[in-house]
C-alpha cells in the first residue's frame, strides 16, 4: 500500500464518498484579540463621542475647573488685585492654614455644623425610608391607570421652586394662614409653626418630605421593575403571606440600591440645601437655621472675605468624602459592592 493510501486508510472515516480526503479545518485562534489603535477607536466611535461631548464640557467647566479655586482657601485673597483672576491669585498673599484657625475658632461656624448634622440625621430617620415605602405602595396598585394618577401628583412638588414650597407653607401654617384663621374662628390660640426655632427641624424636613418624596421614589419603582415575578409567584404557592415576600423578596432586592444611595447622602451629609434656609432663616432666627451652606454666604460671599468660605466649603467638601469612604467600607462588610470596589 502506498503512503497515500495509508493516509487515506488512517483516516478512512473522513474521506469523501468519491475518495477524496476534504481539507482540514482551519486552528482555532486561542489568543486574544489583538487591541485596535486609538484612532481606528476615534474613528469607529466618533458619533457617540460627539453626542457625549457637551455633557463633558459642561461637567469640566462647572464641576472640575472650579475645584481649582480652592487655593484661595490658603490665601489672603482679594479679587481686585490685578485685571484678570489669574493674576488676584498670583498677587494674593499666601497665609497657609490661616483661614482654617479662624473657621475652626469662630463660634457661629461650630453653630451652622451642629445645626447640619441635626437636620441631615433627622432627615435620614423620618424622610430616607419614605421613597422607598411610597415606592413599595405604588408598585402594588393593581391599577396601572391609578398608579399613574398618583405618580403624577406625588412627583409634581419636585418641579416647584423653593420660594413656590416655602410661600406655600406660609400661607398654610403661617400667623395670618389657613390653619391659624380656622383655629381663630373655633376660639382655639394658633399655633406658632412658621416661626418656632424648636419646631424648625420639623418643619423644614415636612417641607423636603412634599416637595421630594414623589421624585425619590423613581429609583427604588426602577429598582423594583427588575425583581423576578416568580419569586413573588414561588413564594406565594408555599404559603407566604404579603408582610414575608416584601421582607424576604422585596427588601432584599432593593438593598443593593439602598446602600448606594445611603452612602450618597452620607456623601453629601453637610450640604441640606441653601434656599430653603436662607428663606426661612430671619423667621426662625440664626440658631436654628443656620446650616454650613448659609453660614457661607452670609459670612463670606456677603463680607466678600472669600478666602474664609473658601475653607468652610473645603472643610465640607473633606468631611464628606470622610463619610463616603467609612460608609462604602461598611457596605463591604455587609457584603454590598457599595459605589465602587477594589476588585
Amino acid at each position: 500500500m502506498t503512503a497515500r493510501n495509508t493516509t487515506v486508510a488512517a483516516g478512512s472515516d473522513r474521506t469523501r464518498p468519491d475518495g477524496s480526503t476534504p481539507p482540514a479545518p482551519a486552528p482555532r485562534r486561542t489568543g486574544r484579540r489583538r487591541p485596535q489603535s486609538l484612532r481606528a477607536r476615534l474613528r469607529r466611535d466618533w458619533q457617540l463621542l460627539a453626542m457625549v461631548a457637551p455633557g463633558f464640557v459642561i461637567l469640566l467647566v462647572f464641576s472640575y475647573v472650579p475645584i481649582l479655586g480652592n487655593v484661595i482657601a490658603f490665601q489672603d485673597y482679594n479679587p481686585y488685585l490685578g485685571d484678570n483672576p489669574f493674576q488676584a491669585f498670583v498677587s494674593s498673599n499666601w497665609i497657609g492654614f490661616g483661614q482654617f484657625q479662624l473657621l475652626f475658632e469662630d463660634p457661629a461656624f461650630w453653630d451652622a455644623f451642629r445645626n447640619t448634622l441635626a437636620i441631615t440625621a433627622f432627615q435620614l430617620v423620618f424622610f430616607f425610608p419614605l421613597p422607598i415605602a411610597l415606592a413599595i405602595m405604588l408598585h402594588n396598585l393593581l391599577s396601572s391607570r391609578l398608579r399613574g394618577f398618583v405618580q403624577t401628583i406625588v412627583y409634581l412638588p419636585h418641579f416647584f421652586s423653593w420660594v413656590l414650597v416655602v410661600s406655600f407653607f406660609v400661607a398654610m401654617l403661617g400667623g395670618a394662614g389657613l390653619l391659624a384663621q380656622t383655629m381663630r374662628e373655633a376660639g382655639l390660640q394658633p399655633w406658632n409653626i412658621m416661626t418656632n426655632p424648636d419646631t424648625f427641624i420639623i418643619l423644614v424636613t415636612v417641607e423636603a418630605v412634599w416637595k421630594d418624596v414623589g421624585w425619590g421614589t423613581i429609583v427604588f419603582l426602577a429598582a423594583l421593575s427588575t425583581i423576578d415575578q416568580s419569586l413573588y409567584e414561588a413564594a406565594a404557592a408555599d404559603g407566604a403571606g404579603r408582610w414575608r415576600r416584601l421582607w424576604h423578596i422585596t427588601l432584599p432586592g432593593l438593598r443593593p440600591v439602598i446602600v448606594l444611595l445611603l452612602i450618597l447622602r452620607l456623601g453629601d451629609a453637610l450640604s441640606v440645601g441653601f434656599e430653603q434656609f436662607l428663606l426661612q432663616r430671619d423667621a426662625v432666627g440664626r440658631q436654628a437655621a443656620e446650616v454650613l451652606d448659609t453660614f457661607v454666604y452670609h459670612f463670606s460671599i456677603a463680607t466678600g472675605n472669600y478666602g474664609y468660605g473658601a475653607a468652610a466649603g473645603l472643610f465640607k467638601a473633606a468631611v464628606g468624602l470622610c463619610l463616603i469612604l467609612a460608609a462604602n467600607r461598611v457596605a463591604h462588610k455587609l457584603g454590598e459592592r457599595g459605589i465602587y470596589s477594589k476588585s
